[in-house]
């Protein structure tokens, strides 16, 4: 946050207040202050802004449409401030916690188990969003965000959760039956990839041996979808054994027998330095 760019709060319950009530009087009176006072802190916002927020017409204070464009604005973030309070201080062990995920380790991984954390911590609401590539945590509202790769968030503290084996996997159809998968073999499929993971097959190919020197394969988003694709036989794919145990087992997926496990990163649980203290933070990342 451009703290610099963040008027003291004063001045904007100053604003807010003559802005819903339309009189400097009546705003003075709702925060016991004088009028002069009120007065002086809107001149200060509109001094740091550099814009007017009101018309001076007949001692009749008239917002401007920048003026009332901020003042929604500023009333909502004011609302959010209060309701915050309100939330700490009716429920003190509760709270909010607002975690950006990834779609596929949640539905698999966490989902299943996310039963206990409500039944153990019934007070806090953990609020889940997907995101798939890492942010700045100064621009989003989150708390707290699941990563996959390496320790490597900037200006964060972070939680190894599980490290993250992958296996080839494709329809027995492609490869022609469950004994015949082999690496030399998937160099002739078609070959899907994760967009966020497009090294990945190149890096697998060279554990085993086998460079791998054509570019270029259908691309992916998520998950979910690249395993649709895989079981109707359009491709192979790298996918996390967590995700592809059950295909396996029934037969609906082969992978490479003499291939061993092969790793290209870990989960974490990451959070802005800042909030490590957090509360509703702090319990689940001991839950979890």
């Amino acid at each position: 946050m451009q703290r610099r760019y963040l008027p003291p709060l004063p001045w904007l319950t100053a604003f807010e207040a003559v802005a819903r009530l339309g009189s400097v009087t009546e705003a003075a009176a709702e925060l016991d202050l004088s009028q002069g006072a009120v007065s002086r802190q809107i001149l200060k916002l509109e001094a740091q802004l550099g814009s007017a927020l009101f018309l001076r017409v007949k001692k009749r204070l008239v917002l401007t449409p920048q003026g009332t464009a901020y003042a929604a604005e500023i009333r909502s973030a004011i609302g959010t401030i209060a309701n915050a309070t309100i939330g700490l201080a009716t429920n003190p062990d509760g709270g909010t916690l607002e975690l950006a995920i990834l779609p596929t380790f949640a539905a698999h991984w966490l989902a299943p188990r996310l039963g206990d954390f409500a039944s153990t911590h019934p007070g806090i609401t953990l609020n889940l969003t997907t995101r798939i590539v890492p942010f700045d945590f100064a621009q989003e509202r989150f708390h707290a965000a699941i990563h996959f790769g390496r320790d490597d968030w900037p200006g964060t503290g972070s939680l190894r959760l599980m490290e993250e084996t992958i296996l080839p996997v494709a329809a027995p159809s492609l490869v022609g039956g469950r004994h015949e998968a082999s690496a030399d073999l998937l160099r002739r499929v078609p070959l899907l990839h994760l967009r966020t993971r497009r090294n990945a097959w190149p890096h697998w190919f060279e554990a085993q041996g086998r460079p791998l020197e054509r570019g270029g394969a259908m691309e992916f988003d998520q998950f979910a979808t690249m395993l649709q694709a895989v079981l109707a036989g359009v491709g192979a794919a790298l996918m996390p054994d967590y995700l592809v145990e059950a295909d396996l087992a029934a037969g609906r997926l082969v992978t490479v027998p003499e291939a061993p496990p092969y790793s290209v990163g870990a989960y974490h649980l990451v959070w802005p330095e800042a909030m490590a203290a957090y509360p509703p933070l702090a319990a689940f990342r001991e839950w979890v």
